[in-house]
């Protein structure tokens, strides 16, 4: 499983139009290839800032299988004109801690 982080700087006075592109924008996400769950949670202390988690079974689900696919323009084109700067966005992978 891989974890993609983004940090989401959403431009001021715009959060509550971009909680309700969103809730549109998860629906295609939901129906991606390799995708599991997502959560998407507000910053406290810094207003317009928000953490999108998504789980993917592999990488490429992602990368490729996402980003590559005609869902993401719709994707694009609800979202990415809400953010300044333009998101950061990475990947986790869980760490065994398990040593026995």
């Amino acid at each position: 499983m891989v974890l993609e982080v983004a940090i989401l700087d959403v431009k001021e006075n715009r959060e509550k139009a971009f909680e309700i592109a969103f809730r549109e924008a998860q629906t295609i996400i939901k129906g991606m290839p390799g995708y599991l769950t997502h959560q998407l949670q507000k910053c406290i202390e810094k207003p317009g800032r928000y953490i999108l988690l998504v789980n993917w079974e592999t990488l490429e689900n992602h990368t490729v299988g996402f980003r590559e696919s005609k869902q993401y323009k719709e994707w694009k084109s609800l979202l990415h004109h809400f953010y300044d700067p333009f998101p950061t966005v990475e990947h986790y992978e869980m760490v065994n801690l398990d040593f026995n």
